[in-house]
Parts: structure tokens; C-alpha cells; sequence
């Protein structure tokens, strides 16, 4: 196991990029950085987490680039949970990082009532991978998502027709 907190790694030709991520808000209603020290320092957080994620997807070379994190970077995923606490459940600040880097897909878990599906402004797909969430949406299934990921073609030694999945 590897804990990716602004890492990055490379497994069979996917790579994974992650970070916490933190709260903060979405759109035009995100927390900015105005007036108190501790208001500050809490954007401060969010921005320094959105960096984390932006260095480990640096890092990586591969095609496919999954984004693993437990704050949501979207506010699509968060639905369903109070309106209260939105602000509380993740920051559109990460997706910018999402976005730039070409992404492939996202995960992230916290927000426990939300919904599972979302993608960001570049369509990238977002899956609100919260064990609660699955375990009431899914009660026969085990909790967990299945998401094929494109493997480069070069990586895929005797692929038949290019890319192959796994």
C-alpha cells in the first residue's frame, strides 16, 4: 500500500496521483482568502492541498492518469448532502489541477450522502467512492466501483488493435 499525499505513482502503465484535498467550496461560492487569521489560514490549507495535487500529476508520464483523493473537487458529487455543509465537503480549487493535466478519471470518498457520479468542466468523470454511499445505493453488491482505465498501447505487449484496459 502507498499513501499518495502529493505523490504519485506508476502501476502497470496507469499512473495515480493523490492528495487529501480539503474543504473550502465550489464556484463562486468558494471560501476566499479575506479578513480573519484563522479564514486565511484555512484557504491557505485548501491551496496548499490543490499544490500537493498538482505536483504529484506532474510527475506523471502516462497516458492515463488516475486522481485519487478524499475531498470531493466537484460540487456534483457532494448533492444530497445538507446545503449547510457543502463548503465542508471539498473545494472546486482541485479540479483546476484535474483539468490541466488531462486526467482520466477521479475518486473520492467523504461525502457519505451525496451522489456517485459528477465530472468536471473538462468532463473528466468524478465517482464519489464514499463506503456509506455505496453501501446504501448498491445493498447487494460489495462496496466498491469498477472503472476501466486505457493502458497505452505501448505498454500492452501483443495488443491486438491498440489500447487495451485493465
Amino acid at each position: 500500500m502507498r499513501v499518495l499525499d502529493g505523490m504519485a505513482c506508476e502501476v502497470e502503465g496507469v499512473g495515480f496521483a493523490g492528495a487529501k484535498g480539503f474543504a473550502g467550496g465550489f464556484g463562486a461560492r468558494a471560501l476566499q482568502s479575506w479578513g480573519e487569521g484563522p479564514v486565511k489560514a484555512f484557504v491557505r490549507t485548501a491551496i496548499e492541498e490543490t499544490l500537493k495535487l498538482e505536483s504529484a500529476l506532474a510527475k506523471l508520464r502516462t497516458e492515463s492518469r488516475v486522481v485519487l483523493l478524499h475531498y470531493a473537487p466537484v460540487a456534483a458529487t457532494v448533492e444530497g448532502e445538507p446545503l449547510e455543509i457543502y463548503p465542508f465537503l471539498g473545494s472546486s480549487r482541485l479540479e483546476e489541477p484535474i483539468n490541466r493535466f488531462a486526467s482520466t478519471v477521479v475518486f473520492h470518498g467523504h461525502a457519505h450522502r451525496g451522489h456517485p457520479d459528477g465530472a468536471t468542466a473538462s468532463a473528466v468523470p468524478v465517482y464519489n467512492v464514499a463506503l456509506p454511499l455505496l453501501q446504501q445505493l448498491f445493498p447487494e453488491q460489495p462496496p466498491f466501483r469498477v472503472v476501466e482505465v486505457p493502458v497505452a498501447a505501448a505498454r500492452a505487449v501483443g495488443a491486438a488493435g491498440g489500447a487495451v484496459t485493465s
